[in-house]
C-alpha cells in the first residue's frame, strides 16, 4: 500500500507531539486525572521549545450571532494541531464528534486526541 505525505497532514508537527505524549506517558503511566498528563506535556513542550497554547478559548457564532458560550481547546500546539488529552477507558465517537467541532471553530486541519487512560498511550488523528 503507498501511502502518500498529503495523506497525513502536518505529519511532522503531529510525529512530533506523540513523540512528546510517549515521553509523558513513558514517565507518569496510566490513571491520574487529565489534568496531570496536561501539566505534564507542558512541561515536555516547554523543555523541547515547542509553541503552544494551552486551553486556548474559542468564541462560537450561530448565523453570525455571538453565542454566550465558548469552548476552550486543551492545546493548540505549532498554530496549527488541536490537541486533546483524556485520560479514560477508551476514545469514543463523542470525542471524535468533540474534536471535529473544535476543528471546524478554529480553523486548524488536524487534531489528535490523546487517551492516557490505558497501559498502551491510544492516539486518534482527526483530519478536517
Amino acid at each position: 500500500m503507498d501511502i502518500r505525505q498529503s495523506d497525513f497532514p502536518l505529519k511532522n508537527e503531529t510525529d512530533l507531539i506523540i513523540s512528546t505524549a510517549i515521553e509523558v506517558h513513558n514517565h507518569l503511566g496510566c490513571g491520574f486525572l487529565e489534568v496531570v498528563y496536561k501539566d505534564a506535556f507542558c512541561i515536555e513542550l516547554e523543555q523541547r521549545e515547542y509553541f503552544y497554547e494551552r486551553e486556548k478559548l474559542y468564541q462560537l457564532y450561530y448565523k453570525d450571532i455571538l453565542l454566550p458560550h465558548h469552548f476552550y481547546a486543551d492545546f493548540i500546539i505549532f498554530d496549527s494541531v488541536i490537541l486533546e488529552i483524556k485520560s479514560k477507558s477508551s476514545i469514543a465517537s463523542a470525542d471524535i464528534a468533540q474534536t471535529l467541532n473544535y476543528l471546524r471553530c478554529s480553523g486548524c486541519k488536524v487534531g489528535l486526541i490523546l487517551n492516557f487512560g490505558n497501559q498502551s498511550l491510544d492516539i486518534k488523528r482527526v483530519v478536517l
